[in-house]
């Protein structure tokens, strides 16, 4: 049987798949993850650029086990707008993921907002 297994010793290959996923699923924004205790995956324009990938943001949702939404003071993205989530398996953060907008259409904050408003528009809450 076919599955990804996502942990805390997770490759850039292991996360390759998810990141390309939510990169087609953002309509092409760069994505970046990387597991605890391995450097990861940065995917930009439909395919995997750097499989030993890092970055500040990255590194922080890993150390505190949160969201993180800002501008990264160094890395690729510098200055940036980002918005990175931690993977959690048994309650510790294993995996960091996040999505850069590097075309500055939009702010990563208003995209967030009106899918809140449209999730409540669908659920009739």
């Amino acid at each position: 049987m076919d599955r990804i297994t996502i942990s805390a010793d997770s490759s850039a290959d292991d996360l390759a798949s998810l990141a390309l996923c939510i990169h087609a699923l953002t309509g092409g924004l760069p994505v970046t993850a990387r597991s605890m205790n391995r450097p990861g995956v940065q995917v930009e324009d439909g395919q995997v650029r750097s499989r030993s990938y890092t970055g500040p943001i990255l590194e922080q949702v890993l150390a505190e086990g949160r969201v993180i939404k800002g501008r990264p003071p160094a890395g690729a993205y510098k200055g940036i707008p980002v918005i990175v989530a931690p993977i959690k398996a048994d309650g510790k953060t294993v995996v960091a993921i996040g999505v850069v907008d590097t075309t500055g259409s939009m702010e990563i904050k208003a995209l967030m907002d009106q899918y809140a408003a449209i999730h409540r528009q669908v659920n009739g809450h």
